[in-house]
């Protein structure tokens, strides 16, 4: 299931969104060199990712499978500044897209709802909420994480709470079948969320990989925080927004 796009108008012009778009986009080009040279990738991971082991202090043996990631970064990296910086970091060029698909989609309509400043606070409170979920669920990994994907899962969270219920029309493609259907916010954010759950649950918290932990506790944060940052006023304006719009479209037949 991949989101194309909702049916849910924007009131202000989504800035920060965009802003946040550009600063993953900079830091991606500018820092990691787009991952044409692997060497200054391996670099910037290992210097702004967000190392358990170097957060928490732990000095664990490491297991057989893993004594290459030591060997990789080197001791001495950032520590809890590296949960605000590994948020502008990605991985590869399909981490990125994805990641700033994502944040299009149900960013713009978040930061509609909560105004500019809020909408930034809250982007990065949830980031860090899920880097701590991970380096909870790790505290020993000497695996770098990186990825603004748990900052959008807290606003995917936001979302959820804020307009369950707006049509995401969502692409399917299960081997030949390739289809868009149009389902509502919950269905699909559910769907994401018990993936992450059950995923999570069936990965070794000491391997590589996804880190699906930091995803759930994004999402979970999200939700939490939604109601302390909203601008009813502003959540108010979309959701007439929203209905009238479908009024229109019953009216013209298309409803």
């Amino acid at each position: 299931m991949f989101p194309l796009r909702d049916e849910n108008p924007t009131e202000i012009f989504p800035l920060f969104t965009l802003v946040l778009i550009a600063a993953n986009l900079a830091v991606w080009f500018m820092i990691q060199g787009a991952g044409l040279s692997p060497e200054a990738l391996q670099q910037s991971v290992c210097a702004y990712g967000a190392i358990p082991a170097e957060i928490t202090g732990r000095t664990d043996p490491l297991p057989e499978s893993l004594r290459r990631f030591g060997e990789l970064c080197a001791p001495g990296g950032l520590t809890w500044e590296a949960a605000l910086t590994s948020m502008f970091l990605h991985g590869g060029w399909l981490h990125l897209i994805g990641n700033m698909w994502f944040l299009w989609i149900f960013g713009n309509n978040v930061e509609d709802s909560m105004g500019r400043l809020r909408f930034l606070l809250f982007y990065l409170l949830t980031g860090l909420a899920a880097v701590g979920a991970h380096v909870v669920s790790s505290p020993g990994s000497v695996i770098p994480t990186v990825g603004a994907s748990g900052a959008i899962s807290g606003i995917m969270g936001a979302y959820l709470v804020l307009y369950p219920r707006v049509r995401v029309y969502t692409l399917f493609i299960i081997i030949i079948f390739i289809r868009v259907i149009p389902l509502p916010a919950w269905v699909m954010l559910a769907y994401w969320f018990v993936l992450q759950l059950l995923m999570g649950a069936g990965t070794p918290t000491d391997g590589g990989g996804v880190a699906f932990w930091a995803h759930v506790g994004g999402f979970v944060a999200g939700a939490v925080l939604v109601k302390l940052f909203e601008n009813r006023q502003l959540v108010r304006a979309k959701r007439a927004h929203v209905k009238l719009d479908r009024r229109e479209i019953a009216h013209g037949g298309w409803w």
